[in-house]
């Protein structure tokens, strides 16, 4: 993290760059893990995590820390758990999580669990929450633990926002009206997070962000090579040919014809224009996406969508929320 990596998207020398104070640092366990082997990635991940933190750079488990932390000029570290699995079949897990720091549980990832049915899922095991995913959500409420519902099938969607007396957030989601994938939010979805207080954040992908890109990424067959490539890498991130073999893959990726940053600025639009500035902010999912919108080719590069934002009209009181206040008032809650 301390690199200025040339392949990543995320670093604190970049972070620094773009003008980022805070962020997010999700524990992406793969949907393939069973919840022991989900269990040990996520504790090894999340090691990983504390092993970047110091003095400038702390764990941040509140809206109010966050904000002490900018006043002082450290860094905000926050924790999400991508994919509940490594809670198994224990509430007892959420509580040992939470007080490891994460403050927020995607329920799921491209794979039906026992909390949940997935967006990604062909055929659906529990149509919506399981029994035990509904008391999941009941913990995680009493907890103060966010419920993300990006990656959950929309009967799971209807079913949280139907139980959850919290706040609802999607972290990483972007407006099905513009881009028709079952990863992003249908208008009324957009709605129903706004009623629970919640908010939706918008996604980088150029997959979620426009139709086209789909039909461009599946002419190029890179994915179809991509994908073994990646989970190779993802295995062992150190060996130096496995990270040669997927940057050469990311490469190739990068040099297809993207949808530009603005089209990010135009799903925000579209949010705002159902629910407001207070409920839509950003979930780039940097590094958790093999590639990015042109103009946003990682972190160091977020002011020019400020700079768009700006110049559709939105004040300095709107960027601020859609940045990160917005969320910070939604953890606080």
């Amino acid at each position: 993290m301390s690199l200025d990596n040339d392949h990543a998207h995320v670093d604190f020398p970049k972070l620094a760059r773009g003008g980022v104070d805070g962020a997010f640092f999700a524990l992406y366990i793969p949907a393939s893990l069973d919840s022991a082997a989900a269990s040990s990635h996520a504790l090894a991940l999340l090691d990983g995590v504390s092993r970047c933190l110091n003095d400038k750079a702390v764990l941040t488990v509140s809206a109010m820390q966050a904000l002490e932390n900018k006043k002082a000029g450290r860094f905000s570290v926050f924790l999400g758990l991508e994919n509940g699995s490594p809670i198994g079949n224990d509430l007892g897990e959420l509580a040992r999580w939470y007080d490891a720091g994460v403050r927020y549980m995607t329920l799921c990832h491209s794979a039906d669990n026992q909390i949940c049915d997935s967006c990604a899922s062909a055929n659906k095991t529990w149509h919506g929450l399981s029994p035990f995913g509904r008391e999941v959500v009941a913990e995680m409420n009493r907890l103060g633990m966010l419920v993300d519902v990006s990656h959950v099938s929309d009967e799971t969607f209807y079913d949280v926002v139907g139980l959850s007396t919290k706040p609802v957030v999607a972290t990483h989601s972007c407006c099905r009206a513009l881009a028709n994938h079952p990863r992003n939010m249908t208008d009324e979805m957009i709605v129903r997070i706004a009623r629970t207080g919640g908010v939706i954040q918008i996604n980088f992908y150029p997959l979620f962000l426009d139709n086209g890109f789909g039909s461009i990424l599946a002419e190029s067959g890179i994915m179809e090579r991509g994908e073994a490539i990646e989970s190779e890498f993802i295995k062992d991130p150190s060996d130096p040919v496995k990270r040669a073999a997927w940057n050469a893959v990311q490469d190739e990726l990068m040099a297809l014809p993207r949808p530009s940053y603005k089209r990010i600025a135009d799903h925000i639009d579209h949010a705002v224009s159902l629910v407001g500035t207070d409920h839509v902010g950003l979930g780039s999912d940097f590094d958790g996406i093999e590639v990015t919108p042109s103009g946003l080719e990682d972190i160091s590069m977020m002011p020019v969508l400020f700079d768009e934002l700006r110049y559709r009209g939105y004040s300095e009181s709107d960027i601020e929320k859609i940045a990160g206040t917005n969320f910070l008032r939604v953890l606080g809650a």
